[in-house]
Parts: C-alpha cells; sequence; structure tokens
C-alpha cells in the first residue's frame, strides 16, 4: 500500500510538475505572443497600402474624413508611380473647407497674438495669411504685400475691433470660396498707412505695435517668420552707432552686462526696427477698440522715450533701415537674398519702410526653411529630416507656393 501510495504520489506530484512546467511555458510564451503581436501591428501599419495613405493624408490636412469619392480619387493617385501624383491627392485634401476654416486658421493664429496661443479669433492676419495660401501668393511678399482679406458679410472690416472677423466665424464662413474671403488693398480700409503686409493689418498692431517701442514687431516677426527669438542671433562685432538712447550702456553701473547682453542684439535689431518709425497703435481706455495710425515723415514719440539712459545715443530721424547683420555670424546664418533697397559699399542693405524691410526678411533662407518647418510640424507633428528640410526648402523658394509644402509634407508623412 505504501508503494501503491508512493506510485500515486510520485504521479500526482509528475502531473503537478507536468502543470506547472506548463503553466511556466504559457507565462514565458505570453510576452512572445505580445511581441508578435505588436510587431505585426507596426508591420500593418508601416505599410500602409494607398487608401490608408489617403485616409491619413486627408486626415492631417482637413482633420475631417473623407467622402467615399474623394477617398477613392486620392487612392488611385497614390496608387501611381509618379510622386507628382501623389502630391495631387494632397491637393485634393486641401480642397475641404476645414483646411482653411481649421486647419490654416490654427496654422497662422499664434502669429497674432503676444501669447501666440491657438486660442484666438479670427482676425485680419490670420485671414490674410489664409487667403494667400488659398489663391497661391507668393508667400514671401506676406510681410510686405499691399493687401489684406476680408469678408463680405456685415458688419464689415473696422480699423477699430474685430467684429467683422468675430462674426465670420461665429457664422462659419467658408474661407475656401473666393467670394467669401476677398482681397483688397490696405489703402482701400485704412488710407494714408504704408502698408507692409500682415505687419500692418489691425490684429499686428493691437498685438506688437501697442505701448512701448516697436521693437516687439520685429522680436515676433522673427519669432514667427524666421523661426528665431534674438537671442540666438546676438553678434557682439556689429557696430553700435544706430542703438537708441533708451538702451543704457552701463545697466546697473556696470559697462560689461551692455557689452555682453545688450549690445549683440541691439546693434542689429534697432538699425532694422527703424523700419517702423512712423507707426503707432492708439487707444484711449480699451485696447480692444484702438486702431493703427500712420504719420509719415513724423517719427513717433515712442521712439524718443527714456532719452535720459544714454542721451548720446542714436535718435531716429526717418524711416530708413539698415541691416548690419549681412556681415558677422548672421550672415550665413540668416542667409539673406537679394537687397531690396541700396547696398552700399560695405555690403549693407538700406531701405525705407516696414515693406522693405519686410522683404530684406521674407527673401532670407531663415525665412523659407522656417516656413517648411512649421507645415511640417502642423501636419506631420515633427521636424522635417535634414533630406526633406532641404529638398521641400529648395521647392518652396522656386515659386514661394505654400500649398505645394503642405502637400509635400503630408506625402512625407503619408506611411509606406
Amino acid at each position: 500500500m505504501n508503494s501503491r501510495i508512493n506510485t500515486d504520489d510520485r504521479g500526482g506530484s509528475l502531473n503537478m510538475s507536468l502543470q506547472i512546467h506548463s503553466k511556466n511555458n504559457a507565462k514565458k510564451r505570453w510576452p512572445v505572443i505580445l511581441t508578435v503581436l505588436c510587431l505585426g501591428l507596426v508591420s500593418q501599419l508601416s505599410i500602409a497600402g494607398p487608401r490608408e495613405q489617403a485616409k491619413r493624408i486627408h486626415d492631417r490636412l482637413a482633420g475631417v474624413p473623407p467622402s467615399n469619392t474623394v477617398l477613392a480619387n486620392m487612392e488611385t493617385l497614390l496608387n501611381s508611380a509618379n510622386p507628382a501624383d501623389h502630391e495631387a491627392a494632397a491637393v485634393i485634401a486641401m480642397q475641404n473647407p476645414a483646411f482653411y476654416n481649421v486647419t490654416l486658421k490654427n496654422f497662422a493664429t499664434p502669429w497674432t497674438n503676444e501669447e501666440q496661443t491657438v486660442f484666438a479669433p479670427l482676425n485680419d492676419y490670420s485671414a490674410t495669411v489664409i487667403g494667400m495660401i488659398r489663391d497661391d501668393m507668393p508667400f514671401n511678399q506676406v510681410l510686405s504685400a499691399p493687401y489684406l482679406y476680408k469678408g463680405t458679410i456685415q458688419p464689415d472690416y473696422s480699423i477699430s475691433n474685430n467684429n467683422h472677423y468675430e462674426e465670420m466665424e461665429r457664422r462659419g464662413v467658408d474661407l475656401s470660396n473666393t467670394s467669401n474671403l476677398v482681397r483688397v488693398s490696405q489703402a482701400s480700409v485704412n488710407p494714408g498707412v504704408a502698408a507692409a503686409g500682415v505687419v500692418t493689418t489691425r490684429a499686428a498692431a493691437r498685438a506688437f505695435f501697442v505701448d512701448g517701442t516697436n521693437r516687439a514687431m520685429f522680436r515676433f516677426t522673427m519669432m514667427n517668420h524666421l523661426c528665431t527669438d534674438l537671442d540666438p542671433i546676438k553678434d557682439n562685432t556689429r557696430p553700435s552707432d544706430r542703438i537708441r538712447q533708451d538702451v543704457s550702456r552701463s545697466p546697473g553701473g556696470d559697462s560689461r552686462i551692455f557689452m555682453n547682453e545688450c549690445l549683440g542684439c541691439h546693434a542689429g535689431m534697432d538699425p532694422l526696427t527703424q523700419a517702423y518709425a512712423y507707426y503707432e497703435y492708439e487707444y484711449t481706455n480699451d485696447k480692444e477698440t484702438g486702431r493703427l495710425v500712420y504719420t509719415p515723415n513724423s517719427v513717433q514719440p515712442k521712439h524718443h522715450i527714456n532719452e535720459d539712459n544714454f542721451k548720446y545715443g542714436y535718435i531716429i530721424p526717418d524711416d530708413r533701415w539698415s541691416n548690419y547683420w549681412r556681415h558677422g555670424s548672421n550672415a550665413n546664418r540668416l542667409g539673406w537674398g537679394t537687397c531690396p533697397g541700396t547696398l552700399d559699399a560695405k555690403g549693407v542693405c538700406h531701405g525705407n519702410g516696414a515693406a522693405t524691410m519686410g522683404e530684406e526678411l521674407a527673401n532670407s533662407d531663415a525665412f523659407a526653411t522656417c516656413q517648411v518647418k512649421k507645415v511640417f510640424k502642423a501636419v506631420c507633428f515633427r521636424e522635417p529630416s535634414n533630406t526633406e528640410l532641404t529638398n521641400v526648402t529648395a521647392s518652396f523658394k522656386s515659386d514661394y507656393n505654400m500649398k505645394n509644402v503642405f502637400a509635400k509634407a503630408a506625402v512625407s508623412c503619408m506611411g509606406n
């Protein structure tokens, strides 16, 4: 009996051992199975077919599902071996009104306010960007063109409030329709103001010409359109002869602070921001009801404030700007194009007014690469690779067509 019991015990022990071994093997197999399943899922995503690619392109550009007809047309183009057909599929997606009312509105809105938030209403700045892209206007004119875009509804455009654009957004006006969003000369809505693209829109003036010394307009233009703040482009080797009186040469009694912290930005910035000498955003008690004013041949008093900080500093006499950054480290870092004004014997570009200075900025390599980077971030949620940045920027500089940049970016991240 003991033997039987022992035999039964050994059998039970063996069965139990086999069960435990089986469970252990199962536990070991689960990670393998999960890994295989995950790899299979990743593999399916990485080898998405034309239909899945079409859905992804449409979602990235319009943010809404495509109709069956649109999806089929895009799929047909993506089945082609011709890369131009792939971009044509993206162009179809951009025909959806949501590309203009949502994607482009969100793309441009952070440029229109100091907080750089997307949660701001439609305004003449963002509407002008949307209209320029829709109408294939060369985008290097965005800082200089004498136009803006407005709607055709009431209340009409006003130089002292944003009600017109807020009503357009409230009604959900289709911005892809050329009858709903029209291009007009800035002179027709704000006579007497020297136009300079989005720089002289009411929204830009409200955000960046308000109070201060108008340096904010330059700084945010650099951030929004050349993708750089001032600190990364400091150059202490530039002449200091155009730095204004309001900049102390010895902050806190220490001239080293000026030499190491102030000079590098102001030596290049101040000669350029002189282009804004005649502009002011005037308001009484409420900044939201103010307006942009322009006083030709008369420098706004704001440019002469705090003159006692350094009375021997530069006093602005007019709106003649100079680009000292065409020499030094920023010559290559920003990559300047053809001078829109006069190039002197020292290679410094000079001009008058905001429009020509806007041309100087927008014809730089930094401007072109910035637009490509911003589009990739908006469409692909990532920075472009070095190869993508080089190729797409080169294409963009051939015609400055922003829709083509959106199309190329969407194709780049459609999945293979």
